[in-house]
């Protein structure tokens, strides 16, 4: 008898085991030669996502740790107009549990809430444009190091931070970097690093934290706007040629430091602010409801 309870007591940890496997899959583009660019389309639907420069010779190498059920990755690859084109496309192909409540999928506490994670490395030595679709999940982009000419984010609900951990900005002038939620935060540490002629946030419901640690090397427009929730605009010395024009509502709180000069109504300028600068930055902030920080 007390064989049989161990037996069945070891099934059922097997059990448990089986459902939580998870399967590990490994996609990369070997390819060296042919191409000027690397343009990468990725699709997930509920993950964890983290991107960063990688040792590996390969322009693209992504690992992916993928809850064993529910899951067809497809990963593609071609050279067209001297373009290594790459995309992997994630979908969820069965309906959602409908057990689940709508709630508990948009506020996920932890990484262990999301289905799956995944490990984009990227190389130095390429050039990248890159186009995220994440879905709902969180995503960690370190871009030391590494040359993009664009980033563009979109998701349904995430928590979305870039930055550089060490002090090796773009070394090309980024076109456009673009990060569009519907609710999530967005966060963007020495944003200065990117070079971006464009950066362009915006979040419906949840909050932006937007960081320079210097001012833009080259002129640069800005569009920061959050719906509903907080803004929070770290900027650079007043030193540095800045201009910002301000819309918010009556049901906005708003705070300014004394340096700000007003230019015209809602619009502001630094110590620094000529309007010929070739550095000069633009920026345009848009709250409805919630508070405004600008420091």
């Amino acid at each position: 008898m007390l064989r049989k309870l161990c037996l069945l007591f070891l099934m059922m940890i097997g059990g448990v085991a089986v459902s939580k496997a998870q399967l590990v899959k490994e996609f990369r583009s070997a390819e060296k030669e042919g191409f000027d660019m690397v343009a990468l389309e990725f699709t997930t639907y509920k993950s964890v996502t983290q991107l960063r420069r990688t040792r590996s010779s390969d322009p693209v190498n992504i690992h992916g740790h993928l809850d064993k059920m529910n899951i067809i990755p497809v990963f593609s690859k071609n050279i067209s107009n001297r373009v290594l084109q790459t995309s992997l496309i994630h979908k969820n192909v069965e309906s959602e549990n409908l057990g689940k409540s709508i709630t508990s999928k948009l506020f996920s506490g932890s990484s262990d809430d999301f289905d799956h994670s995944w490990d984009v490395g990227l190389n130095t030595n390429y050039l990248y444009h890159l186009d995220f679709n994440l879905g709902m999940g969180k995503a960690d982009f370190d871009l030391s190091s590494l040359t993009i000419n664009q980033l563009k984010v979109k998701s349904a609900s995430a928590d979305v931070t870039i930055h550089y951990s060490n002090d090796s900005p773009n070394q090309v002038q980024m076109d456009t970097l673009l990060v569009i939620l519907n609710m999530g935060t967005v966060k963007i540490d020495k944003a200065n690093f990117t070079n971006a002629k464009k950066m362009i946030f915006e979040v419906n419901y949840g909050k932006i934290d937007l960081s320079f640690s210097e001012g833009m090397p080259n002129a640069s427009h800005v569009i920061a706007a959050v719906g509903a929730g907080s803004l929070h605009l770290h900027l650079p010395s007043d030193s540095f040629p800045i201009k910002i024009k301000m819309r918010t509502t009556a049901m906005c709180k708003t705070s300014l430091p004394k340096y700000l000069k007003t230019l015209e109504k809602g619009i502001y300028v630094t110590k620094g602010y000529d309007a010929n600068d070739p550095r000069l930055m633009e920026l345009i902030i848009d709250v409805g409801v919630g508070s405004l920080i600008v420091e």
